[in-house]
C-alpha cells in the first residue's frame, strides 16, 4: 500500500538536508515528487504476466512476431536515477498455437519497468514472463538505454548506451530469428539523442 502522505515527508526532509529551498517554487515540491514517484514505480502493483492471458487464434504458422521501438522508462535501483531508450520483444510462436495482442507484449515490458531495476534483469523478466505464459519456440526482449547514473552524474559520460539482450526457448544468440530481431532492434532504437 502507498503511503502518499509519508512519502511526501521523507522529500521534504530530503530537501531540508540538502539545504534547498527556492521558495515558491519547492513550496509543493514534496506533495508533486511523491505523486510522481507513486506513478514511476507503479510496477509494484501489477503483474506483467496477467497482460498475457487473453489469446487470439492465429494461422497455423504465424511465424516471428516483433514488436519494436517500445519505449522504456524505469529507474536505477542503485541511484534512483532515469533509465530511458527503446526495447523491442519478441517470439515465434508454435505451430497451431494462439497469439496475444502486439499491446501486450508492450504492457508486459512496461510492467517490470515501473520498478526500481537493473536494465538486465527487465529483458530476463519480460522473457520468463512471455516464455511461462505463451511456451512458445523462443522470445527475447533487446534493450537499448541511456543510464542517468552514468550520463549526468559519476563517470558524466552524456553519450553512452547500453543494449542488453535476454532470450529463451530453443533461441540461441546465432538462431536466424534472433539476428532477425537484433536487426529490427537496430533499426529502431537509436540512441535518445539521436543519430551522432
Amino acid at each position: 500500500m502507498i503511503d502518499l502522505d509519508k512519502a511526501q515527508t521523507a522529500v521534504s526532509d530530503l530537501l531540508i538536508a540538502l539545504n534547498v529551498d527556492e521558495g515558491e517554487h519547492t513550496l509543493d515540491t514534496p506533495r508533486r515528487v511523491a505523486k510522481a514517484w507513486a506513478e514511476a514505480l507503479d510496477g509494484y502493483e501489477d503483474d506483467p504476466e496477467r497482460h498475457l492471458a487473453r489469446r487470439f487464434s492465429a494461422p497455423h504458422d504465424p511465424g516471428l512476431i516483433v514488436v519494436a521501438g517500445i519505449r522504456l522508462n524505469s529507474t536505477c535501483a542503485h541511484h534512483l536515477l532515469p533509465v530511458t531508450g527503446m526495447a523491442t520483444v519478441a517470439y515465434r510462436p508454435r505451430p497451431g498455437d494462439e497469439i496475444v495482442g502486439l499491446s501486450k507484449l508492450a504492457r508486459v515490458l512496461r510492467g517490470y519497468a515501473r520498478r526500481l531495476q537493473v536494465q538486465e534483469r527487465i529483458g530476463h523478466q519480460v522473457v520468463s514472463a512471455v516464455q511461462n505464459a505463451l511456451a512458445p519456440l523462443g522470445s527475447a526482449c533487446v534493450i537499448t538505454a541511456e543510464h542517468g547514473c552514468m550520463t549526468i552524474r559519476g563517470v558524466n559520460e552524456p553519450a553512452t548506451v547500453t543494449t542488453t539482450r535476454a532470450l529463451g526457448g530453443d533461441w540461441t544468440p546465432e538462431h536466424s530469428d534472433v539476428q532477425a530481431v537484433l536487426a529490427e532492434h537496430a533499426r529502431t532504437s537509436l540512441p535518445a539523442g539521436g543519430p551522432r
